[in-house]
């Protein structure tokens, strides 16, 4: 299960970019959102590498 936390994402789109079949950033709050709550393989990939650490990728 993967999450990002909206009040510390600060939109950079490093997720997005790394893994864009689970993250997009969102022009509109200009933060990410989850698109695959499930996950993919780069999922932890992106979650590694949010300078914030707001996202959270669970079992």
């Amino acid at each position: 299960m993967v999450r990002v936390n909206q009040d510390e994402c600060i939109g950079c789109g490093v997720c997005a970019q790394i893994c864009p079949e689970v993250f997009e950033l969102d022009e509109a709050i200009g933060k990410a959102r989850v698109l695959r709550p499930e996950g993919a393989e780069c999922a932890q990939e992106a979650a590694d590498s949010c300078p914030v650490g707001c996202i959270q990728v669970e079992a």
